[in-house]
């Protein structure tokens, strides 16, 4: 699919390590065109390069560098807006765009539950975007992308969920320290150490995929019925969450039929050659010590998953391992492609 020109967009929360991760991603994309920043009010007024604390491996785009940073209100002319927010205050902002005819696109947590709300993993639940219809923000719209350590593992699951169906599922993630924002976690906290437990984490992780995997039914979603369990630690690793799955299927599977329907699981944003969509959803490896966060977690855009361990479970049925990148296809990424998919869609 291609566009004639390209769409102008706005990022709110520019200054975040969300927010510099959008403008990473979109600095040179097909289809879109960062017009403006916004932050917040200690921000607002200054050139967007006085303003940021820039985290970023990449080079900060002189486009955006020279941007007036503008306050997170309705004023914008952007009329497609990003949201890297911080879940202290994206609520009531984003609200307050959808309410003005905005498209807001949000990587916060505020609204992923929202019952009108799509929590959209295009690979997965296209047809969610239906929820916008019943919405009422007079022309504007929220959708949101899931959890970072969700959108990983949710990945792996659909096409068990698919082909075999999904009774319950154990789940041990060890988190990158990225997702934790910046400044993140103490270095005193994490160096030669793992901490258990990742504040509301947990939660999201057992009931998010309800939700995405749920069938979208008369304006509504019903959610799946599987039993989910969590257990979430925060690793001394940079990028990359890596996922320890069990799973209980409906239907018996054997590993080569498992493996076969991983490679070959494609979707919409493969169907429509979205910009940010990977060229395959998801990769197996047959060496017994991979996937690993260095080596695997930017494998086609770091926007793939990668899975491999696939085992028989004496528990379970199976177990594997999933790692995703989860900052680009988790975070800012994830965005990006739901906006793509919305496009190609004609929601935009």
């Amino acid at each position: 699919m291609e566009i004639k020109s390209k769409i102008q967009v706005a990022i709110l929360g520019a200054t975040g390590s969300v927010g510099q991760k959008f403008i990473s991603l979109l600095s040179d994309h097909a289809w879109f065109e960062i017009a403006e920043v916004a932050a917040s009010e200690r921000s607002a007024g200054k050139l967007y390069k006085q303003a940021v604390n820039w985290i970023l491996s990449t080079p900060l785009p002189d486009e955006v560098a020279n941007l007036e940073v503008k306050e997170c209100e309705p004023n914008l002319k952007s009329k497609i807006v990003f949201s890297g927010l911080d879940s202290g205050v994206a609520g009531p902002i984003e609200e307050n765009f959808a309410k003005n005819g905005y498209i807001v696109i949000s990587n916060s947590k505020n609204h992923r539950m929202d019952r009108d709300v799509p929590l959209l993993v295009p690979e997965i639940n296209a047809d969610h975007l239906e929820l916008i219809k019943t919405q009422n923000y007079n022309g504007g719209c929220i959708v949101t992308n899931p959890n970072c350590s969700t959108i990983g593992m949710v990945i792996s699951l659909k096409p068990l969920y698919d082909n075999f169906g999904l009774e319950e599922v154990n789940v041990v993630t060890m988190q990158a320290l990225s997702g934790a924002g910046y400044p993140g976690v103490a270095s005193l906290d994490i160096i030669d150490n793992i901490i258990p437990y990742i504040s509301g984490e947990e939660p999201k992780l057992e009931s998010e995929p309800l939700k995405i995997l749920g069938h979208f039914r008369q304006n509504h979603i019903q959610d799946e019925e599987i039993k989910i369990s969590a257990q979430c630690n925060r690793v001394a690793v940079i990028d990359g969450h890596l996922e320890c799955v069990q799973v209980k299927l409906k239907k018996k599977a054997t590993k080569e039929e498992i493996i076969k329907i991983w490679k070959d699981f494609s979707a919409e944003p493969q169907k429509y050659n979205l910009p940010s969509a990977p060229l395959r959803p998801i990769y197996y490896f047959y060496e017994d010590k991979y996937p690993q966060p260095r080596i695997h977690r930017d494998i086609d855009k770091g926007m793939a998953v990668s899975i491999g361990r696939l085992r028989e479970d004496k528990l379970f049925d199976y177990k594997f391992v999933v790692l995703s990148h989860n900052t680009n296809r988790g975070a800012a990424g994830g965005a990006i492609l739901c906006a793509e998919l919305m496009k190609a869609k004609g929601y935009i």
